[in-house]
């Protein structure tokens, strides 16, 4: 790229690109981040969406994968301003008859909880979560050779089945529903391949770190990235939108925090035709449909657990939760939608005024959808926790087009970069022994479109940054 003012130019600085410029500047590299935006963070904005002393979370608010990820807790992110909640239960998920299952930290709790599935589950999940940190670095990257390949073959045995057919070895709604809600994350019908692999990943990370929120909003996360990023001398630039490679600064290499459907925009030029080809094959999943309410009083479940949960999975049963993803990969909007809610306020009085709080939620809709879902969203929520609509002072929604239009790397709404199917887990955006490789040399692909997928952990930035470490700059990090 002729003269360089820079080793690295990194554009985007969502988890994954702030990972990268990290681990690159880490390497003793002169890095650039630039970001389209006013401020950085992606996914892990915050901002007063609706009141003033309101504040949401934008896109992610619960954060399971943060500390689970080997990258994270390899960083002082505690010295740079970051402090996770942890809520009194992970997660709850009501039924019709007021009670709830809940996701303890405790895996004990948890199954003492499930009733006639209490074997069941401990059987499932007891063996994963002992050999589950072991395989993270596996799991959390791209395809190779594993190191521990007999505890890897006995987690494929079973993250593979789909999570209707593990599902329906429970003898208890309770128990089915609350797998099916956790296995719904994989945004995909739960008749798929491997997507037990989602409620699995989920639950263990429950059990071993926790569902936490980050005091002061997901905002925080990325700022203590950024401040630990520029403590190593790294620079990022906001406000600078690239829609050509030739608007960026001389560098060695350039990493992209962006989707194949954004690179093929800004470097199509500087492909080869037949990786442009396999990038335009590229498929995405669902959208979303997201709302945040400020509210006179914490949400009013009838079941008392979900009063003490950070997240609240509401869709009743697997069989009413599966019927819903089935029909939104189909086209089909439905009318009682598997909603996901967040209750940040409950646990982060800075979230809102004293005494008043704040909720998130969303749930899955067809690719690119503009259908106002709100009604459907919060008679979901008047079904367990009537006398809901009362209490909300103020709300705000995106549908999924407007999501992309927020963040262009959420296309069609779709807020993992690319649906996660088993066609696409690690073939993601093309099945190559390093994903993260361009058919230019100089430059890589770091998003959420590079495995191991969606979620704030930064192992897609990490890895690509690794790879490019190596092939450009000779330089070789330890696993």
């Amino acid at each position: 790229m002729g003269n360089t003012e820079f080793d690295a130019v990194i554009v985007g600085s969502g988890p994954n690109g702030l990972a990268a410029g990290i681990t690159l500047q880490q390497a003793g590299l002169s890095v650039l981040i630039v970001e389209a935006k006013s401020s950085i963070g992606g996914g892990m904005r915050s901002a007063e969406l609706t009141l003033p002393g309101y504040l949401h979370d934008v896109c992610s608010a619960i954060h399971p994968m943060a500390l689970l990820s080997p990258f994270f807790a390899a960083l002082p992110l505690d010295k740079f301003g970051l402090e996770m909640i942890q809520p009194t239960l992970a997660a709850a998920h009501p039924l019709d008859d007021g009670t709830a299952a809940v996701l303890d930290q405790s895996i004990v709790h948890t199954a003492l909880r499930l009733g006639a599935d209490e074997g069941a589950y401990l059987d499932l999940m007891g063996p994963l979560v002992e050999t589950l940190p072991g395989l993270l670095p596996e799991l959390l990257g791209p395809l190779r050779w594993p190191s521990q390949p007999v505890s890897l073959a006995k987690f494929g045995l079973k993250a593979l089945p789909s999570a209707w057919a593990t599902g329906k070895r429970f003898k208890t709604k309770a128990a089915a529903g609350l797998w099916a809600g956790m296995a719904a994350h994989a945004i995909q019908p739960l008749e798929n391949i491997a997507t037990s692999a989602f409620a699995i990943m989920l639950m263990a990370a429950a059990h071993l770190k926790g569902w936490p929120i980050p005091k002061g909003g997901s905002q925080s996360i990325a700022d203590a990235l950024a401040s630990y990023f520029s403590s190593l001398g790294g620079k990022i630039e906001t406000g600078f939108e690239v829609s050509s490679l030739t608007q960026l600064p001389g560098s060695k290499v350039v990493l992209m925090d962006v989707t194949p459907k954004q690179l093929l925009r800004i470097a199509g030029d500087r492909l080869t035709a037949s990786y442009r080809a396999r990038l335009e094959n590229y498929r995405h999943g669902p959208g979303v449909f997201k709302v945040d309410w400020a509210l006179d009083e914490p949400i009013p479940f009838t079941a008392a657990d979900c009063r003490k949960a950070g997240t609240v999975h509401l869709g009743n049963t697997l069989e009413e939760i599966a019927q819903y993803e089935r029909n939104v990969a189909k086209g089909i909007q439905g009318e009682k939608p598997f909603v996901l809610v967040a209750q940040q306020s409950l646990f982060d009085s800075s979230r809102a005024p004293e005494g008043k709080h704040t909720a998130w939620a969303y749930c899955h809709v067809p690719n690119g959808s503009k259908v106002d879902m709100t009604g459907e969203i919060e008679s979901q929520i008047e079904r367990f926790a009537p006398g809901f609509r009362d209490i909300i002072k103020a709300k705000h929604t995106m549908n999924a087009a407007e999501m992309e239009g927020y963040n262009p790397n959420y296309i069609g709404g779709d807020i993992n970069g690319g649906i996660q199917d088993i066609f696409q887990l690690y073939s993601r955006p093309v099945l190559s022994i390093s994903p993260y490789r361009t058919s230019a040399r100089d430059i890589y692909l770091c998003s959420s479109s590079t495995p191991p997928g969606g979620g704030v952990h930064g192992m897609c930035g990490y890895h690509a940054a690794r790879q490019a470490l190596k092939d450009v700059f000779k330089i070789i990090i330890e696993k």
